[in-house]
């Protein structure tokens, strides 16, 4: 099944056929690839080569080549044409082709993509490929469009969006982790006897702050959980900063001596507001895969 993303972007044409057709303004926003370079070529009417490398971590670089044609079509609509390919015995990929269109609006340009290609290793390969190859490198493609869209639209650089992304991603993944893990450890797997002490100093009978601790320990969870997959939502942060708030005056007026321990609440609900806050400050325009259309509209097909 070939991949197909489509964006809509407030721009001119020319200035997004710039961004995306000049090997050095493409490789800052395109997440697919480290770097792109043009090869020499004979004449002006020849394909226009290409070489490619992208890093997939551990000091690992994938390469290989391309040639891509350019053209008009009618009511100023532009495509690109091109055929990848590579020979490093590492890559996934065998060679694909594909397309970029141009389509101007009233209010920007309707820019769009669709690319198949062909795969190495064998059942071992076309597994990978369909379970997980394929699906990321489609949510990057799009991840990658909204960039785009972004500094075109409002100036701001790809290197400075993709820094946001992932202090957001980081501080998300932190505060979700947190709250996980204290919910399920002390609370639930060894239930510490300091979860029921501070219900108790409270004035909860013992029974009841057994029950009120493993309920506790199960919200956490869910809170966690909610903070991770609900990633573009702001409202599991607001609830960890007010949440954090009233846990640490509840623990200062009912057990004031926690509050010296060697591990106490007054650093873990700190730092986890600080934490959300953090995530809070960055989700503004952030690149998202999903402002992109990820299936051909039917009229089209």
């Amino acid at each position: 099944m070939s991949i197909y993303i489509e964006i809509r972007i407030k721009g001119s044409l020319d200035d997004i056929w710039e961004k995306t057709q000049n090997p050095e303004l493409h490789n800052l926003w395109d997440a697919r690839f480290t770097s792109i370079t043009y090869l020499p070529r004979a004449d002006e009417t020849a394909p226009q080569r290409f070489r490619y490398a992208t890093r997939i971590g551990l000091g690992i670089e994938i390469e290989g080549e391309g040639e891509t044609v350019g053209g008009h079509a009618k009511e100023g609509e532009r495509t690109s044409a091109l055929k990848f390919w590579s020979q490093d015995r590492k890559s996934l990929i065998r060679n694909g082709s594909g397309y970029w269109k141009y389509i101007p609006e009233e209010d920007g340009v309707r820019f769009l993509t669709r690319y198949d290609y062909e795969i190495r290793f064998g059942w071992f390969g076309r597994f990978v490929d369909r379970r997980f190859f394929r699906p990321f490198l489609g949510w990057a493609t799009a991840w990658s469009f909204d960039r785009l869209r972004l500094w075109i639209e409002k100036g701001i650089d790809p290197a400075l969006s993709r820094r946001q992304f992932l202090v957001h991603l980081l501080c998300r993944l932190s505060v979700a982790f947190v709250w996980c893990y204290h919910g399920l450890v002390p609370k639930i797997l060894f239930r510490h006897p300091d979860e029921y002490v501070m219900l108790t100093d409270a004035g909860v009978s013992q029974p009841t702050a057994e029950l009120g601790v493993f309920a506790a320990g199960i919200g956490e969870i869910l809170l966690g959980l909610l903070t991770l997959f609900c990633f573009r939502s702001r409202w599991p942060f607001v609830a960890t900063m007010a949440v954090m708030t009233v846990a640490l005056v509840g623990v200062a007026i009912n057990s004031p001596r926690f509050l010296v321990a060697a591990f106490n609440p007054v650093t873990l609900n700190g730092l986890l507001t600080v934490m959300s806050l953090i995530g809070l400050l960055v989700m503004g325009d952030l690149p998202s895969a999903s402002r992109c259309l990820r299936r051909q509209p039917e009229k089209e097909k």
